[in-house]
């Protein structure tokens, strides 16, 4: 699986992430990890993307997300 994280935005606390596997692509939002001085802790929300990313894994497999393919898109 190939993960790309954007930058975060403040007003949601998210980073935009693209999932890609086998040709097939899924965005969405992923809630980052902002620690007790309100900065963005980058290693952990890497960690958190990784743990989203098994589950974008499994709904590839069953055919619930990325049906189109990211070939041709750019």
């Amino acid at each position: 699986m190939q993960t790309t994280i954007g930058k975060l935005d403040r007003a949601t606390g998210t980073v935009p992430v693209t999932f890609e596997q086998n040709g097939k692509r899924h965005l969405r939002a992923v809630n980052a990890v902002i620690d007790a001085d309100g900065r963005h802790d980058r290693a952990a929300t890497r960690t958190r993307v990784e743990e989203v990313a098994q589950g974008v894994a499994h709904k590839f497999a069953l055919g619930l997300l990325g049906n189109s393919s990211v070939k041709g898109q750019g």
